[in-house]
């Protein structure tokens, strides 16, 4: 062979290693510009069950996203994530959104679910001689701060006679809350399903309230106001994903628990007594759940564990914004 045409060759064989170079590279760039969408959710929920199915991979998919997952203990820590760009979506109970409104303006109520009374309470260990909230004057009472059982706590006090200064609070996350209340170094937890139903279950626990007649006890879905206002089909994708998982459990709570158990810890029957008192129906905030959360927000600024008065209709999410 002449030098020519080695040289040729060798022109030819550079020219396809770039080529298939180049062709590998192309993946990883149409990766690097897909977008991303950031979704925090807690071990119990909505938000859990749908990530188990992965019916919201596809659908974001053809909008061009994908999902990442990021779990939280509880709403608090959720919140701070999302506050702090970390998350772009969530879901939290009544109160987090308060604290996380008067910390930051970055967070907008996107949806909710009806009132669920019945899934958080305050409860005593069976043997406890406690009968009343009232009783629980000079008590030590666990809670995890700035969730929902806050508020709880708050209203079944102011209820009974009594202010938060008229007990001890002790703020622990739920497993430690757990903890402390086998082992009697607290009076009483204030706590939310599936933690109730599985203390309840698994100590005999008594209720000495729950929410009814006190809370509404409703679940929001949030988002950053940024990521709401920019990419309004993508939301809408999101809300109506979760609505189609929430029916069905709605519809199927045993089987929902059956799902839910592997990811949650606790075993499927109690699960489905913790999903059966839960409400199902995603649907926008109305002027009456605004009203419900401005209460709380109220409550909290008068017993200065906000630092400032907010107003929750500014963080509420206007469809098509």
């Amino acid at each position: 062979m002449s030098a020519h045409a080695r040289a040729g060759l060798r022109r030819r064989a550079a020219l396809a290693l770039a080529s298939l170079a180049l062709a590998s590279l192309l993946p990883l760039a149409a990766r690097a510009q897909e977008a991303v969408v950031r979704i925090g959710y807690q071990k119990y929920g909505t938000l859990v069950l749908l990530k188990g199915r992965g019916t919201l991979e596809p659908k974001l998919a053809a909008l061009g996203y994908r999902v990442t997952w990021s779990e939280f203990p509880s709403g608090p820590p959720l919140l701070e994530a999302l506050n702090a760009g970390a998350v772009d979506f969530g879901s939290a109970g009544e109160t987090p959104p308060i604290f996380a409104q008067a910390a930051s303006d970055r967070l907008t109520y996107v949806a909710h679910e009806p009132p669920a009374p019945r899934g958080e309470a305050i409860l005593v260990p069976k043997e406890s001689p406690i009968r009343s909230v009232a009783e629980l004057r000079g008590k030590k009472v666990a809670l995890n701060r700035g969730s929902n059982v806050h508020y709880l706590l708050v209203r079944a006090l102011e209820k009974a006679g009594l202010t938060l200064s008229d007990i001890t609070q002790v703020y622990l996350a739920p497993a430690d809350a757990r903890a402390a209340f086998e082992r009697g170094a607290v009076d009483a937890w204030a706590i939310w399903d599936p933690f109730l139903a599985a203390a309840e279950a698994g100590t005999g626990a008594r209720t000495l309230s729950d929410g009814t007649d006190l809370v509404a006890n409703h679940q929001f879905y949030l988002a950053a106001r940024d990521f709401a206002a920019r990419q309004g089909p993508v939301l809408d994708a999101i809300v109506a994903a979760i609505a189609e998982v929430d029916t069905w459990t709605g519809a199927n709570p045993e089987a929902a628990a059956r799902e839910l158990a592997p990811s949650v810890g606790i075993p499927a029957p109690i699960l489905a007594a913790a999903l059966k008192r839960q409400s199902y129906g995603v649907r926008p905030l109305d002027a009456r759940v605004v009203a419900e959360q401005q209460r709380i927000a109220d409550t909290f600024r008068a017993l200065g564990l906000i630092p400032k008065a907010i107003s929750v209709a500014d963080a509420v999410h206007k469809s098509g914004s």
